[in-house]
């Protein structure tokens, strides 16, 4: 006899609530910056009351954290799922993985500045939330490894770098592509400095000619 498990609505609604809190949180530090929201706020946006919010988060920086893990699950996502399009050219790979940082944290400026900056005074991520950060890093390490990049501070510049650039570009240029357009050269001159092989040449293929209808030779007259 089959046994069909018992759905627990209770806690499908309580996620859904929290989902739905988390949505508006990210709504709100987009709209009036990270550290300025309040709970009061954060309440009227999902239609409760601000004690309520507590039932479901114990602090403004419980929020955060579940903000802050939201975010880097997210983009673990995103690299795990870019895996299987990665080139062998060790510069294809920085190059496509700089765009895929860049691209990610420019979208989202309140997500860049909790995943990456400290604009919160005093927010230090739990364990559970920093894991997939974590996760992410040693995932680019390995991808570099494996392409001949051995030196962990090499890679460590190499995020220096794009972290560099994504400020520059949120900081300077908002919305713009001003270092959007450096970002493939400049990861080509880090890649310069450590070495990594260049890229190969695209070797053109040859143009073929198509065999065209062969000529039928004429049959000899009959002389007879």
């Amino acid at each position: 006899m089959l046994v069909i498990p018992k759905r627990d609505r209770i806690a499908e609604r309580r996620e859904a609530t929290r989902a739905e809190i988390l949505e508006a949180a990210w709504e709100l530090a987009q709209e009036k910056g990270l550290a300025e929201f309040t709970l009061r706020d954060l309440a009227e946006r999902v239609g409760m009351r601000a004690p309520s919010l507590y039932s479901h988060f114990e602090s403004k920086s419980a929020i955060y954290d579940a903000m802050f893990g939201q975010a880097w699950s997210d983009y673990e996502r995103i690299a795990l799922a870019e895996l299987e399009k990665i080139p062998d050219s060790p510069r294809a790979v920085a190059r496509r993985a700089a765009r895929l940082f860049f691209d990610f944290t420019v979208a989202n400026p309140a997500r860049h500045q909790l995943m990456n900056q400290r604009t919160i005074p005093g927010f230090v991520p739990s364990a559970d939330s920093y894991a997939p950060a974590v996760r992410v890093f040693e995932l680019g390490q390995q991808i570099f490894r494996k392409r001949g990049l051995t030196d962990p501070s090499d890679f460590d510049i190499f995020t220096a770098i794009v972290a560099g650039l994504v400020n520059q570009q949120l900081a300077n240029d908002p919305g713009g592509t001003r270092w959007a357009a450096l970002l493939d050269r400049t990861v080509d001159m880090w890649a310069d400095g450590v070495g990594l092989p260049s890229d190969p040449p695209t070797q053109s293929r040859r143009a073929t000619r198509q065999p065209g209808p062969r000529r039928r030779t004429p049959a000899a007259r009959s002389t007879s």
